[in-house]
């Protein structure tokens, strides 16, 4: 809103910003192609269009595309997504439902986060190894046994 001083100071609504394809696809890294698949999906619903039939996003298919990107990136199929999204529409009435897909998803999340922790670790481990090989070998000593380094617990801090 803004004061319009020609108009006797009164307050005025400002149109609400819309965002074209392009610019959606740009702010979300991602193909124009994936916004359209996202509304033919009904992920995406009620995108306007223009005179010329161009699409028009506003602010809820930002806050949308931003809640569909993070569940993605949780490992969410388009069928949890759709699940997910249908459940919302009335929370109540569907609770429980939300509440299994996203005990369901975070418990799956945990096992990888579990499964990356132990790859990281062997990789901190097997780097460990070969950097003492190499200085071994640089300073003409006996090399190390590995058998020293696999149960060694090794920072995996990023």
């Amino acid at each position: 809103m803004h004061i319009d001083e020609a108009d006797g100071g009164k307050m005025q609504h400002e149109e609400p910003r819309v965002y074209t394809i392009r610019e959606v696809a740009a702010q979300f890294h991602m193909q124009p192609s994936t916004l359209r698949y996202y509304e033919e999906q009904g992920l995406l619903t009620n995108v306007g269009r223009t005179a010329s039939g161009q699409r028009i996003y506003e602010e809820c298919h930002i806050n949308r595309l931003r809640a569909i990107c993070c569940f993605k990136n949780a490992g969410m199929t388009i069928e949890d997504l759709k699940k997910f999204f249908i459940y919302e529409q009335d929370e109540p009435a569907h609770i429980d439902e939300i509440l299994a897909l996203l005990e369901s998803r975070r418990k799956t999340l945990d096992e990888q986060r579990r499964a990356l922790n132990e790859a990281a670790m062997h990789v901190q481990r097997k780097l460990h190894y070969y950097g003492d090989i190499k200085r071994a070998l640089d300073a003409g000593e006996r090399l190390p046994d590995w058998g020293n380094y696999k149960t060694h617990v090794y920072s995996i801090d990023c």
